[in-house]
C-alpha cells in the first residue's frame, strides 16, 4: 500500500514543493492550509490527481486525518516579516498550539513527524557561521519574537514529545531560499527586489547593505528535507546554502540579472535583523549525505523567469490571493 503523508502549509511557497516530491515518490499526500498565507494555484496542477485531496483547515484547531498515517511535515506557519508583524498571534499560534495538534496527531497515527524551523531561532547571531549546537540570541519582546519565539517553542515540544512519548520526531532549520511560487510582495529580500526590478522601481536596501545572507534554491532544500525525513537522525538540522553574500552585493546582481539598471536607495534596519546569516552545513553532509547543487545565479535566472509570468495583477499585488479570490477568477 502507498504511504500516506499529511503536509500542512501546503498551499504555501515550500509545502507546494514538498507536495510535488511526495506526489512524485509515489505518496498519497494530504494537504492541509488555513490559506492565511498561501495560494491555492501552487497546488491547483495536483487536484486531478487521485492520490492528493486538500483541506481548507486551520491546524490551530483541532486537526482529525481518517484512516493510516504514516509522516507528518508541518510546514504551516507565516514566515516573512509583513506576515507575521501583520498576524503576530496567529503566528504564536500556529507555532504552539498547531504544533502541539499535529504532534498529538502523530502521536495517535504512531507516524514520524518532520517540524520545519528556521534559521531565525538563531536571532541576530553572536556566532558565525551558526551550528545547531548555537542557542541564539534571540529578543522575546522585540518585533521578531512572534515568530522566533513561536519557532524555538515549537523545537522545544517536538523535543518534549519525542522524550516523554517517544515519537519519532525530526527538526529541520531552514535558511533563506528562492525560488518559483513565492509570493513578490512578502516582505523577503529576494522577491522584493525582483518585484521592484519588474516595477522600474529603486532597489530599497535596510541598513547600509553589510549585513549578510545565504540564499538555497527550492530544490535543493526541498532534496534535505526529504532526506531528513527519512533518516534515523533526531536533532535540528541546518539546510541552506552557505555561500554568503552581502544585501549591497546581491542588489548589484538583481540588476544585473533583470538588466533594468535601477538606483539603490538605502533605508533605517528594521528592529533586531539579524546582521549575519549563514549555515553551517557540515551536519547535512556528514549525516544526510546533503549539501546544495544549485549556484545562485542558475537559481536566480529560474526564479527571475517565473516571476516575469505573472500578472500584472500579481506583481502590483499588495496582498496574497485569497481563496475567494481564487474561487472567483
Amino acid at each position: 500500500m502507498k504511504k500516506t503523508v499529511l503536509i500542512t502549509g501546503a498551499a504555501g511557497f515550500l509545502g507546494s514543493h514538498l507536495c510535488d516530491r511526495f506526489m512524485k515518490e509515489g505518496y498519497r499526500v494530504l494537504g492541509m492550509d488555513n490559506l492565511i498565507t498561501g495560494d491555492l494555484r501552487n497546488i491547483e496542477h495536483l487536484f486531478p490527481e487521485k492520490d492528493f485531496e486538500f483541506y481548507n483547515h486551520d491546524v490551530s484547531n483541532f486537526v482529525h486525518v481518517s484512516g493510516k498515517l504514516d509522516y507528518i511535515l508541518h510546514f504551516a506557519s507565516p514566515a516573512s516579516p509583513i506576515d507575521y508583524l501583520k498576524i503576530p498571534i496567529q503566528t504564536l499560534k500556529v507555532g504552539s498550539l498547531g504544533t502541539h495538534n499535529l504532534l498529538g496527531l502523530a502521536k495517535e497515527k504512531k507516524a514520524r513527524i518532520l517540524v520545519a524551523s528556521t534559521s531565525e531561532v538563531y536571532g541576530d547571531p553572536a556566532v558565525h557561521p551558526q551550528k545547531e549546537s548555537y542557542f541564539g540570541n534571540v529578543n522575546p519582546i522585540g518585533p521578531r519574537g512572534v515568530y522566533d519565539e513561536a519557532k524555538r517553542f515549537q523545537e522545544a515540544i517536538t523535543m518534549a514529545y519525542h522524550t516523554y512519548h517517544g515519537l519519532e520526531t525530526r527538526i529541520v532549520r531552514i535558511f533563506n531560499t528562492y525560488g518559483p511560487r513565492m509570493r513578490l510582495n512578502d516582505g523577503r529580500v529576494l522577491p522584493a527586489f525582483i518585484g521592484q526590478a519588474l516595477r522600474g522601481e529603486d532597489l530599497t536596501i535596510f541598513g547600509d547593505g553589510s549585513q549578510t545572507r545565504s540564499f538555497c534554491y527550492v530544490d535543493d532544500l526541498i532534496e534535505g528535507i526529504y532526506r531528513l525525513l527519512l533518516s534515523d537522525y533526531e536533532q535540528p538540522v541546518n539546510i541552506g546554502n552557505p555561500d554568503e553574500i552581502t544585501i549591497s552585493d546581491f542588489a548589484e546582481e538583481i540588476v544585473k540579472l533583470t538588466g533594468t539598471g535601477q538606483k539603490v536607495v538605502y533605508k533605517d534596519l528594521p528592529k533586531d535583523d539579524p546582521k549575519q546569516r549563514q549555515p553551517d552545513i557540515t551536519v547535512a553532509k556528514e549525516v544526510l549525505g546533503w549539501e546544495p547543487k544549485i549556484s545562485r545565479s542558475e537559481g536566480l535566472k529560474i526564479t527571475y523567469d517565473y516571476f516575469k509570468t505573472l500578472s500584472k495583477e500579481d506583481l502590483y499585488a499588495k496582498e496574497h490571493n485569497t481563496f475567494e479570490h481564487y474561487i472567483k477568477r
